[in-house]
């Protein structure tokens, strides 16, 4: 790839990897309630389901999602219902008057809720399966192809943790703020509570 076509991969990418949705809402809403540690540890698990996706574009296994739009359709669905459940779970969370109880989530909750977010999100599976082989070798054989497909990936991956950092460490800085204002955890899981079941409805809303 020369400099021109990587300048260009990397262009397209930031753009299309920073555009807000699903995932770096997730990573802002959890730095933003919970701290810089967890917005990080959300990224992670961004990019560990986006590692997933690599392996299945790399491995033409995402063209079932692309060629079925039931399918498409069903994990869209699934992935609005498990922003519903999250956004129901701190509306039954237990108030009290000094911290919001997402802030007590486990990080390995916020490991895992944050890697389900991304693999229940088909548009992350559609993005590598239309994008990355536009950059890759027209005409090149499968195992060339395929190692083009997961270096490109790695790639995008590289720029999208960044990318999902930076939107960490943004978030915690004004978390700090949130964090600190007299305001009650019932507040507090309503606000977040309300942006999840918004993110819900809209992703139901596009896929039906």
């Amino acid at each position: 790839m020369g400099i021109g076509q990587l300048a260009g991969f990397a262009g397209a990418t930031v753009v299309l990897v920073g555009m807000p949705g699903p995932n770096n809402l997730y990573i802002s809403l959890r730095s933003l309630t919970q701290g810089r540690r967890a917005g990080v540890v959300s990224a992670l698990a961004i990019e560990t389901g986006t590692l997933v996706y690599i392996v299945v574009t790399a491995l033409g296994l995402a063209t079932l999602v692309q060629a079925s739009p039931t399918l498409y359709t069903a994990i869209t669905v699934a992935g609005a219902l498990y922003l519903a459940y999250l956004g129901l779970k701190l509306l039954k969370a237990p108030a009290n008057d000094h911290a919001a109880d997402i802030q007590a989530a486990p990080l390995g909750r916020v490991f895992r809720d944050g890697v389900v977010v991304n693999l229940l999100n088909p548009k992350a599976a559609l993005f590598f399966l239309a994008f990355l082989p536009q950059f890759a070798t027209r005409g090149a054989d499968p195992a060339q192809l395929r190692t083009e497909l997961l270096l490109l990936g790695v790639g995008a991956l590289l720029i999208g943790l960044t990318l999902d950092l930076c939107y960490a460490v943004g978030a915690d800085a004004v978390g700090r703020r949130f964090r600190g204002a007299r305001t009650t955890s019932r507040r507090r899981n309503l606000i977040v509570a309300a942006i999840y079941l918004g993110l819900s409805a809209f992703a139901l809303i596009t896929a039906l």
